[in-house]
């Protein structure tokens, strides 16, 4: 079949005229004429569409970045954002849901802005009016996939300014509405008047379908019930599937195979038969399904739930937890935290799914939040009450006591302990930071409009760059690095978050690199100078942020993460020496001055010409980096302004030119190479071996093995440099990969210890050893367990397999721990009799291959 014959509503233009033999290769618009799809291309970025929604007159852009589930935005292989062209939604929502609080004016069930629209539920319709060859032409469209045109009027069934537009489109979407609900279990009670649509949606809490039909007036369905009943599945342990109250929305399908990418979830059946199905319509439990939850996170109604059983082991595994800890502490219920406005866009089901993910923190005066250089899994929410955020020593402590355990302890809190370690004045990497005014004593003083603490530190898997106290007492939510990816989801809670982080960040230009040798009070101005014009950028592993020889334009500056700086010298891209030791630029760290100064610094000696105001090298994202952008005016600007400056960065250019005249740039050979590409300039704790002592015993296996009840966390293989071998076991990357999209926050890194721990309850999903890019976390099979509700104890699970009761074997994650023996070293170090096995970081292993 042609290509053209699949019509993408939000990707098309007009090419020509009727052509009746062409009638099913392509689709018509308001004037009847056919199109044919076409990509939004980069030009669309910037160009501006007026319409208006309700009224409303609002402008946007033709097309707007494609972005993954959380928000980040996806590029193309040369760095530059994907294009896709705003739809009405998109537009409506620009215009309207300004706070967490706001609702959209368009309802939807099959659409989530963290998912790709297919527009099968049509509930999100509106009219939409364009100038066509014959006037003004009206039409009912999905808002969810229809783009935006030059002087469209949208109406949706809310409207004011045309209250027959209105009219209109509440009686499209209240039939589809109506629809949907006769082919809904639940709403057979409307029928029969046995219950009201309200007291129904009460007891459906996250039932949107319902929700839905309420807020467009839907008393009950005029359609009779679909007369053939589906099937139900309650073979998983975890997710029970109730085919009844489906509504074919698809939204489970993309959150497993665009979300997750698990690609277990489909379509099967044809008609009043079709429904989901798993793998090649088996049933849930004999699928490939990893139970993650996230088919049933995304259901809009209850055709996936979990199950009781599983809500009650997950209840009793946190009370338990609790108890044990001994600590000051509360789980928050899912039905208050939804309450929350921070927290409205967090289906209810997620928060059932982790009971454990949001802990209540009640401090006094003085008592300690997080600690400086600690590793830290969570981010806190202020409630209520105001903390000081110390540098340097503090003013006051409180009394000394053991850390927390349980789920207090990997959740990362550190109530009642004794502040002891002093933070560094100056530290480039200042995330966590709040607040506007700088006290003598070093201390930054934040309130509950701040909103958020230490979510850079939850985000990034870094430690905590300050100590957190409170000023009084105080009442925090203690959330999770699983909850944080989910509030990412939601572009206002988003957007918030990121607010937040970037007002901070701002607030720290005084402590940037480019200052430090400036007085206090020029530091200051200089910061003050710089504030409004400072923008916060990310990038992706691999991303380039600029190659040699584009125009120079913009000045960097390292926040988190590592840059990769290549010169390239005929055919060959080869990375240079002269940045010093680790080849690459670090937190802190600056790029980009060279090609700006050579526009306007006469003094510079320009070794060509014709490639002044270009860049010099090329500079990518080694891992996730996080970097403050200045404009090259304002950079030129900031100059001008402090010529203390002007004359460090001319200096500064013109001794790296004149390396690179003389000494014809040093260039890294294939092992250094190899050093940057296989990420070992991130490593803490690697396990290397001396080949030349190594006599291949495996006596290093075995130990681990026996350490970790049969399962070894190793293998005798890897990279190689000269005598050394980098073996496979988990080397404590700055930046673990491995934690990004836990589902249930199983894996995380706590405490000043640099291992990655994972916890009892992982559920086996494999996401983590995906995500680990040199295969040090495998995955092994061990019993399932559940809490017996008698006894309070855990029990193994049992499954009846032709005709005989086997245990139900569940896999789980595991990577080497940094088990310690008897002198304090890793099993697999201690057990080598020839001390051919020892454990370096980075640097260490760089002075290794130096003196080989």
């Amino acid at each position: 079949m042609n290509k053209e014959a699949t019509i993408d509503f939000s990707d098309i233009i007009a090419i020509g005229t009727r052509v009746a033999d062409d009638e099913a290769m392509f689709a018509r618009d308001m004037d009847g004429r056919l199109l044919r799809v076409q990509k939004a291309v980069a030009s669309d970025f910037d160009a501006d569409v007026h319409l208006k929604i309700n009224g409303l007159a609002i402008t946007v852009k033709r097309a707007v970045p494609t972005v993954d589930s959380e928000g980040a935005i996806l590029r193309a292989e040369d760095g530059q954002p994907i294009p896709r062209y705003t739809t009405i939604y998109d537009a409506a929502e620009t215009a309207f849901v300004k706070n967490t609080t706001d609702r959209h004016p368009i309802p939807t069930l099959c659409h989530r802005e963290h998912l790709p629209p297919v527009g099968v539920c049509r509930v999100c319709i509106v009219e939409a009016a364009e100038m066509t060859r014959r006037g003004l032409r009206k039409q009912l469209v999905p808002a969810c996939i229809q783009r935006v045109s030059e002087g469209m009027e949208v109406h949706t069934f809310e409207s004011l300014e045309d209250l027959e537009a209105a009219k209109r489109v509440r009686a499209a979407a209240s039939v589809v509405t109506e629809l949907l609900l006769a082919d809904h279990a639940p709403a057979a009670d409307l029928a029969n008047r046995s219950v009201t649509l309200t007291e129904l949606a009460v007891s459906h809490s996250g039932n949107e379908l319902l929700k839905v039909a309420e807020r467009l007036g839907v008393k009950r369905s005029r359609f009779a019930q679909a007369k053939i009943l589906r099937t139900q599945d309650v073979s998983s342990l975890m997710i029970a599937v109730n085919r009844d109250e489906c509504i074919m929305c698809r939204r489970c399908e993309r959150g497993c195979n665009w979300v997750k990418e698990n690609f277990v979830i489909g379509l099967a059946g044809k008609g009043y038969d079709s429904h989901i199905s798993f793998d090649l319509d088996d049933s849930m439990a004999k699928s490939n399904c990893v139970s993650c939850g996230e088919c049933a996170v995304s259901c809009p109604t209850g055709a996936l739930s979990f199950t009781n059983k599983f809500l009650y082991q997950q209840k009793a595994r946190v009370e338990a937890e609790l108890r044990d800890s001994h600590q000051d502490g509360a789980v928050v219920p899912p039905e208050e935290l939804a309450e929350l406005p921070l927290f409205s866009g967090i289906p209810i089901k997620f928060l059932q799914l982790n009971g454990s993910s949001v802990v209540r923190r009640v401090l006094k005066e003085g008592d300690l939040l997080c600690r400086e250089g600690e590793y830290g899994a969570t981010a806190y929410i202020i409630r209520s009450g105001s903390f000081a955020i110390c540098q340097s020593s503090p003013t006051k402590t409180t009394t000394q006591s053991k850390p927390a355990t349980g789920i207090l302890g990997w959740l990362g809190s550190f109530a009642n302990n004794t502040i002891t370690k002093p933070a560094r004045v100056g530290s480039a990497r200042l995330a966590d930071l709040g607040g506007a005014e700088l006290l003598a004593n070093q201390t930054l003083v934040c309130d509950v409009d701040d909103v958020i603490l230490g979510e850079m530190t939850c985000m990034n898997r870094s430690r905590r760059s300050a100590t957190i106290v409170a000023r009084e007492q105080s009442e925090v939510l203690e959330i999770r690095r699983n909850v944080l990816d989910m509030l990412l989801r939601n572009r206002v809670s988003r957007e918030i978050l990121d607010r937040v982080y970037r007002r901070r960040a701002v607030n720290q230009l005084q402590n940037l690199s480019i200052l430090s040798h400036l007085d206090e009070s020029v530091r200051k101005a200089a910061a003050d100078w710089l504030k409004d014009k400072v923008e916060l950028v990310r990038a992706e592993p691999g991303q380039v942020i600029f190659q040699q020889g584009d125009i120079a334009d913009d000045f960097y500056m390292v926040v988190l993460g590592f840059i990769k700086v290549s010169q390239r010298f005929g055919s060959f891209d080869r990375v240079a020496t002269y940045l010093g030791p680790g080849n690459y630029l670090g937190p802190g760290k600056y790029f980009g001055e060279i090609g700006i100064l050579s526009q306007f610094a006469s003094s510079i000696d320009w070794k060509d010409e014709c490639l002044r105001g270009l860049r010099t090298s090329t500079c990518s994202a080694l891992d996730h980096v996080e970097l403050f952008r200045i404009r090259g005016s304002n950079f030129a600007g900031l100059l001008q302004e402090f010529t203390e400056l002007q004359s460090a960065f001319i200096e500064g250019a013109r001794q790296t030119l004149e390396r690179d005249r003389h000494a014809s740039i040093k260039l890294m050979d294939g092992v250094d190479e190899d050093f940057l590409d296989q990420g070992l300039f991130g490593a803490q704790n690697l396990l290397v071996l001396d080949l030349e002592r190594c006599t291949r015993c495996d006596e290093c296996t075995k130990a681990c093995a026996d350490t970790h009840q049969g399962v070894t966390r190793l293998i005798r293989e890897g990279m190689r440099f000269d005598r050394y071998l980098i073996a496979s076991s988990c080397r404590s990357c700055m930046d673990p990969y491995c934690m990004v999209g836990c589902p249930v926050d199983a894996i995380h890194r706590n405490g000043e210890s640099l291992h990655i721990e994972i916890e009892d309850y992982c559920i086996g999903c494999g996401l983590c050893a995906e995500n680990c890019p040199y295969g040090n976390i495998n995955m092994h099979g061990s019993p399932k367990t559940e809490i017996d509700p008698k006894t309070g104890k855990e029990r193994k699970l049992y499954q009846l397999v032709e005709g005989r009761q086997l245990p139900v074997i569940q896999q789980k994650a595991t990577t080497c721990d940094m088990c310690m023996e008897i002198d304090g070293r890793p099993s697999c170090v201690y057990a080598c009799p020839h001390n051919a096995a020892f454990r370096v970081d980075s640097e260490g292993l760089k002075k290794m291959l130096v003196r080989k």
